[in-house]
């Protein structure tokens, strides 16, 4: 592996465990109706992580060849994502009830796990 690939591969991690963690924790402010939330550097923040975070696995997708719908821990990954955002504006923004939107979060979150297990396993079902 070339020192680019694993500076960038890195920087994938870093992103993920952030973009997770602060996730994480919007979600306990939204719990919690703190005023936080409404900070600009909150707003923008998390954009700017993702973004990050899909560009580096776009690029380690396009260097290591290894492509969703042809890797199935990929798809899996990919799939999982779409759910995770899902649940993600359903439990910060869409959701009607705290109870409806804590139950989002934690759900969004153990979809999370999931990804990150099929990240480390590079298996569809990480956890068999």
């Amino acid at each position: 592996m070339s020192i680019s690939y694993l500076a960038v591969k890195h920087l994938h991690i870093a992103c993920a465990a952030l973009s997770g963690s602060f996730f994480a924790l919007r979600g306990i402010w939204m719990l919690r109706a703190s005023a936080l939330l409404q900070r600009r550097w909150v707003k923008i923040a998390p954009h700017i992580v993702d973004t990050v975070l899909l560009a580096s696995a776009l690029t380690l997708a396009l260097w290591s060849g290894q492509y969703p719908f042809r890797q199935d821990w990929l798809s899996a990954k990919l799939l999982a994502l779409l759910l995770y955002i899902a649940l993600g504006t359903v439990a910060l923004k869409r959701g009607r009830t705290a109870r409806g939107r804590a139950a989002a979060l934690a759900a969004a979150l153990a979809v999370f796990a999931y990804i990150v297990a099929v990240a480390l396993s590079r298996q569809v079902l990480p956890f068999i």
